[in-house]
């Protein structure tokens, strides 16, 4: 018995429309954005950052397609102002539901807002901030770092693009206020936290599995953590009772300037300010000390410096918060000042700015609290404020 065959006619214009489509396929297997890790190297794409709305600083990546005005309007001309821009997988994106919501920061607003920058509908941009609702849409708050990328890729935050573009051309006081407004209100972890994050920000470069301590410069497991004699803790490079902040969220718990010191060193230094000379200390081989003072290894006379440095213009006194500050004397207690600010700026010329500080202040920035240490990126600053 014969089976029947049942023959298909295929249209000769539809034919061709599968043989575009497959050649189209061929040429370019994905239209879709690769994903990222949102960091600034490796960036969320738009999609990735509306399913992650969970109030962690990340980077996200997309096209400028216009400015939100309401949860569900987005405006391609005649911006109002520039508060806002809304980004999208794709230049043409229409539909809101694809887009994610920028907050604006003052400080970048002359160059990202879409009213002063019309030009940039159909740029492509970065920008790190908190991944939270904006207009109750998927967005990103309290951006700290903007960028336009081009063909060739977009350039790192720290020195470059418009992350300090609000502080050029400053000097002085001037000058450490606008670095005040660009990294303040940085994203606070708990004092509990601050164990996991010092494993990863202060990592032997040579050994993923250690951690090198400060004033030692002891490479050593990174979970022999704890109280006992060779155990590494939690030092306050800024003396945690220099202003009586102890380990609160802000100050207390602020990673620029907390490092993983062992327990015993960390106990001889004490709450001593910064100063040249003293006594060579019995398991620190290079720090010094006397009655007053503390004098740290050679190799990170620099990065203590810029560590008072930062806190210094990162707490000035609003919003609830002390005013740190630093001045010419030891002894300063429990008064909120530190010194010995005539040495700290010895040392920062005679200890650059190494590799270690600069990954560091990249994981901080990146991973923990949205804001950056402007005397890593910029060491000229410092003898253009004090």
């Amino acid at each position: 018995m014969r089976r029947k065959v049942m023959k298909v006619r295929v249209h000769p214009f539809m034919a061709l429309v599968v043989i575009f489509m497959l050649a189209v396929s061929s040429v370019f297997p994905s239209i879709s954005e690769a994903a990222g890790t949102g960091t600034w190297s490796s960036p969320y794409t738009v999609l990735q950052g509306n399913a992650n709305q969970n109030g962690t600083t990340k980077t996200v990546e997309g096209y400028v397609v216009g400015q939100p005005v309401s949860t569900t309007s987005v405006v391609t001309s005649n911006f109002p102002n520039d508060y806002a821009i809304a980004l999208a997988d794709s230049a043409t994106e229409k539909n809101t539901n694809n887009m994610i919501y920028v907050q604006v920061p003052a400080q970048f607003r002359s160059a990202y807002g879409l009213r002063s920058n019309p030009s940039l509908i159909g740029k492509k941009v970065k920008v790190t901030g908190s991944l939270s609702a904006y207009f109750s849409h998927s967005g990103v708050k309290n951006a700290s770092a903007f960028e336009i990328v081009t063909s060739g890729g977009s350039t790192p935050p720290p020195t470059y693009g418009y992350y300090y573009a609000t502080a050029e051309g400053k000097t002085g006081t001037t000058l450490k206020t606008a670095l005040h407004n660009i990294i303040d209100d940085h994203k606070e972890i708990s004092y509990d936290n601050v164990w996991e994050a010092l494993r990863l920000t202060d990592q032997d470069p040579t050994n993923s599995n250690n951690v090198i301590l400060l004033y030692t410069g002891r490479t050593q497991s990174k979970y022999t953590n704890g109280g006992g004699v060779n155990d590494w803790n939690r030092e306050h490079v800024w003396a945690k009772s220099h202003g009586d902040f102890g380990t609160t969220m802000g100050a207390g718990t602020d990673l620029h300037h907390l490092r993983p010191t062992d327990v015993t060193v960390n106990s001889s230094r004490g709450n001593k300010d910064f100063d040249n000379g003293g006594y060579p200390h019995g398991e620190a081989f290079g720090n010094y000390s006397d009655s007053d003072s503390w004098e740290p290894r050679d190799e990170v006379k620099g990065d203590v410096a810029r560590m008072l440095f930062y806190m210094a213009v990162r707490y000035e006194g609003d919003s609830g918060e002390l005013d740190l500050e630093l001045n010419n004397i030891v002894n300063n207690g429990s008064a909120p000042y530190h010194g010995k600010l005539s040495v700290l700026l010895q040392w920062h010329q005679e200890d650059p700015v190494d590799a270690f500080e600069i990954r560091r202040n990249n994981i901080i920035f990146e991973q923990y609290q949205g804001n950056r240490n402007p005397f890593i990126d910029h060491p000229e600053y410092v003898e253009l404020i004090w």
